[in-house]
């Protein structure tokens, strides 16, 4: 065994094995249900209360709540693609190129996130619930991605690591 994993185990192996655990995780599934619970718990209400709350506002405050549910809706749906994106390449649906494109489309930084902006304190208190609750989640979701993606980056050229490498397979052939 080396210092960067099995020998003979390329690193995109090494990731996949590492996405397959990932994925498998209660972590994982913890977030994977709650995003796609907030995903359906947002459409209900956007279909149901929200508009009717959204009937009773100002004008002003009307127009607010048109501007966050876009963004509320456009961030879930971002969040959700991650999630089952994550979920199809550890199980094998997906090719490493068309997960590769397919990540290329997803962009966790331009979610959505917003502001709060004027007349947003005239908002609906589900409304502003639902908003709060995505960007918890969006945080949360940008963590696991930024884990990711510094486990699919090559570890930088270790001298010592390969020396050491050198060292048991010349003691270790001497045996």
């Amino acid at each position: 065994m080396t210092h960067q994993g099995q020998a003979g185990q390329g690193e995109g192996e090494n990731l996949v094995d590492f996405m397959t655990r990932f994925t498998g995780s209660q972590q994982f599934n913890r977030v994977f249900q709650e995003g796609m619970s907030l995903v359906e718990e947002t459409a209900d209400y956007l279909d149901g209360p929200g508009r009717a709350e959204a009937r009773e506002l100002p004008r002003p405050a009307a127009l607010a709540y048109a501007s966050e549910s876009m963004r509320l809706t456009t961030r879930l749906m971002q969040l959700a693609s991650w999630l089952l994106l994550q979920r199809a390449i550890s199980s094998g649906e997906i090719s490493a190129g068309s997960a590769a494109e397919e990540q290329e489309r997803i962009n966790l930084e331009e979610a959505g996130l917003g502001s709060d902006g004027p007349h947003h304190e005239n908002l609906p208190h589900g409304l502003l619930d639902l908003i709060a609750r995505s960007r918890l989640l969006h945080a949360r979701i940008v963590k696991l991605d930024a884990r990711l993606k510094a486990r699919a980056t090559p570890p930088a050229h270790n001298p010592v690591a390969s020396h050491l490498d050198m060292l048991s397979q010349a003691f270790g052939n001497k045996r």
